[in-house]
Order: structure tokens, then C-alpha cells, then sequence
């Protein structure tokens, strides 16, 4: 199974803005840079993130991107889901049925197996990335991670970090 680059910026952007203090905000273009992003890609990304719940957008100059949720409540099967789309990565097309050996449909009443065991393999996999939540990869982050990476990413977070307010401005 191949995800998009998108899935690991998507995952590295979310991470970040785990870092990020109280209400404040964190631009796209300063993601963007961080990772060596394009913005109008990372953008796109960040428009799914937030679509999908898991990401704020807080309009004007000051504003940015935060999580929408605490990074507790958000899983990487989240992540993937906002930037890939909720289908499975295996469609089958039963192409069993097709070609010179083809026969009658009444034939072919039992599921495929092929597409049996790759739905099987996608629930487990799924499963694993729902049990992975972004809180516990980033503490496993700073707790493991050398100390000079660890600080070097708090020192970006709060460079570029933007203070709000007020919680309360929301925009989807």
C-alpha cells in the first residue's frame, strides 16, 4: 500500500501544531517552510485536515492554523482519511468476470478471494492506525528524539506561533 506524500506532511503539520500554546496559531507558510513544502501544496492538505475536524483555520493577519481537537482525541487513521478519502485502498473490480474464461455471474456468488483477504488486510491496518493517536507520537517524539531535533522544532513552534485573542473564532 503507497499513501501521498500529503499523508506524512498532513501527520508532520499536525504534530507541530501539538506544540502549539493555548488558542494560538501557527501560518501555513511557516509549516510550509519547515518541512520544505510547497505552500500551495501543503495548502490543499491543510484545507483537508480542516474539512475534516482535525484541523482550525482562524481567518486574518494574525491568524493561522491550530487543531481543532486535543491531539489525545486524534488518531493517524484520522490523518489519513482527511487527506486520502474514506475508500479502500483495494477496489476490486472483479475482473474475474472478464475475459475469454469468463462464465455465467451465477458462477462467481461467493466473494473473490483476493478481494476478501485485501479488505481483511485494510481493516487490520486501519485498525492499527486508529490506535495511533498524534499525542502519544509526539511524546514518544520528545522523549526519544535527540534533544537538539526536539529543540530546534520548540524553538520554530514558538517563533512562529501567533497568539489569539479568543478562542472562540472558528472558521471550517
Amino acid at each position: 500500500m503507497k499513501l501521498g506524500e500529503g499523508v506524512e506532511a498532513a501527520i508532520h503539520c499536525a504534530a507541530m501544531l501539538a506544540g502549539v500554546e493555548g488558542a494560538a496559531t501557527m501560518p501555513g507558510a511557516a509549516m510550509a517552510e519547515a518541512f520544505g513544502l510547497s505552500p500551495s501544496y501543503l495548502l490543499k492538505h491543510l484545507n483537508a485536515l480542516t474539512a475534516s475536524g482535525i484541523l482550525e483555520s482562524v481567518p486574518g493577519p494574525s491568524g493561522g492554523y491550530r487543531l481543532a481537537r486535543p491531539a489525545e482525541r486524534i488518531t493517524l487513521l484520522d490523518i489519513v482519511l482527511a487527506v486520502e478519502g474514506r475508500e479502500p485502498a483495494f477496489r476490486c473490480g472483479e475482473i474475474r468476470q472478464r475475459g475469454p474464461a469468463r462464465l455465467d455471474a451465477s458462477v462467481y456468488v461467493k466473494p473473490c478471494g483476493i478481494s476478501v483477504a485485501m479488505l481483511k488486510a485494510e481493516r487490520a491496518y486501519r485498525a492499527a492506525l486508529a490506535e495511533a493517536r498524534l499525542s502519544d507520537i509526539v511524546a514518544e517524539y520528545v522523549s526519544d528524539a535527540d534533544p537538539r531535533s526536539v529543540a530546534a522544532n520548540c524553538a520554530f513552534v514558538e517563533r512562529h506561533q501567533r497568539p489569539q485573542k479568543s478562542s472562540s473564532t472558528k472558521q471550517a
